[in-house]
């Protein structure tokens, strides 16, 4: 999984000027930071799925096409 980056500084000084207490808006932006960093895709993280989703389609389309041909031959 690629990184991504979170402002804790920036997030904890809005969370202050909206009106919460310094270790409130601390604790808040170290927790958004950990979900933002460790819990989020990223677009690169998802291409890649496409890629290995679309070759595991690619290989079961192609063993049941097999199959068919083999059950086919069989007749």
């Amino acid at each position: 999984m690629a990184t991504t980056t979170f402002d804790t500084l920036a997030y904890s000084k809005k969370l202050q000027e909206l009106g919460f207490p310094r270790e409130q808006a601390e604790g808040l932006a170290e927790l958004h930071k950990v979900l933002v960093t460790e819990g989020l895709a990223t677009k690169q993280d998802l291409k890649d799925l496409e890629y290995r989703l679309t070759l595991r389609l690619g290989a079961m389309m192609a063993a049941s096409i097999a199959i068919v041909a083999a059950l086919v031959k069989l007749t």
